[in-house]
């Protein structure tokens, strides 16, 4: 029982770490700005070089102990601290770390800085230093206060999903906000044209719940079920027997056929053979009693008792 307990709790762990891992696998890098002269300001109003991360998935991700560089030779450069309540990215949301060189600011402020006119390669490595979760390389060419963005915030792999954005109506330069602003949800909108009342929303939060209630109703039934054998395999095995003799012991004891036979004489009424003919009994005519007895506790095929009596 003790292995039994701690094989699940191995297994556990195991997957509990591998949904953790496979969580970290969709922070994306998603906008970055290589010189900044007057646009976003760092927590000091300073204006420094800037990268913004993006939570992918639709759950928290936690992001400490995960690590940022600009040279792939070095894949530990700046491991992002533990005990940050900020490192936690909500679902669908951003993130953005300074390029300033000065770690000591914060837990947002790199170690490394970028270099204007030049190739810029960032990279994101997971905890364990080797595995790279994501990377892309910023253009020289990119001018200063404009950023290297994703398209689609956290979609897309190459270069075909990444555009220069020079913070026109178009091209709007977004830290911290998604790339592409959408103002309208036309299926929350469609929704409440086609239930302006609410009666689809309470109908399927009714579903929802009774949904539930089956799904735990059978979860209890089947446990029980459980517990019943398990209980009867414990007794069958402290009285040193099989399950099934065990159970044919406890079913009750059935009437013998004597028995059924006097029960059925008893209850037949009894002809005068003196004295006057009984207009509704024809002489002569046999009267035919079938009886038949057939107990529910046992297979269906099971012969049943007939008795005839003349």
């Amino acid at each position: 029982m003790k292995k039994r307990i701690l094989l699940l709790l191995v297994a556990v762990i195991t997957l509990s770490a591998a949904s953790y891992a496979q969580g970290r696998r969709g922070l994306r890098i998603n906008e970055v700005m290589v010189q900044n002269d007057n646009n976003y300001v760092d927590d000091y109003g300073l204006h420094h070089a800037w990268i913004e991360l993006f939570n992918s998935t639709y759950a928290p991700m936690e992001i400490s102990s995960v690590y940022l560089t600009n040279n792939p030779d070095k894949p530990k450069m700046y491991p992002v601290p533990l005990g940050d309540v900020n490192t936690e990215i909500p679902p669908r949301q951003h993130v953005v770390f300074w390029a300033d060189g000065e770690p000591n600011k914060g837990t947002f402020h790199l170690n490394f800085e970028l270099e204007p006119g030049q190739d810029n390669w960032i990279g994101i490595y997971d905890a364990n230093g080797v595995t790279l979760i994501d990377s892309i390389t910023i253009p020289a060419s990119l001018e200063a206060n404009t950023t290297y963005a994703r398209k689609v915030d956290g979609a897309g792999s190459g270069a075909e999903a990444w555009e220069v954005r020079d913070g026109s109506d178009l091209l709007y330069i977004t830290p911290s906000s998604n790339n592409i602003i959408i103002d309208t949800n036309s299926k929350v909108e469609m929704f409440a044209e086609t239930d302006g009342h609410g009666f689809g929303l309470s109908i399927m939060a009714m579903c929802i719940v009774f949904s539930a209630l089956l799904l735990l109703s059978l979860c209890f039934y089947g446990i029980s079920r459980i517990g019943a054998r398990i209980s009867q395999t414990n007794k069958a095995r402290s009285q040193g027997l099989e399950t099934k003799a065990l159970a044919k012991e406890e079913r009750p004891a059935h009437d013998s056929g004597e028995e059924i036979a006097a029960i059925v004489m008893a209850r037949t009424p009894q002809h005068p053979r003196q004295g006057k003919h009984n207009p509704h009994h024809k002489q002569g005519e046999k009267e035919l009693l079938a009886v038949e007895f057939q107990d529910l506790r046992t297979p269906r095929d099971s012969p049943s008792l007939i008795l005839h009596y003349n």
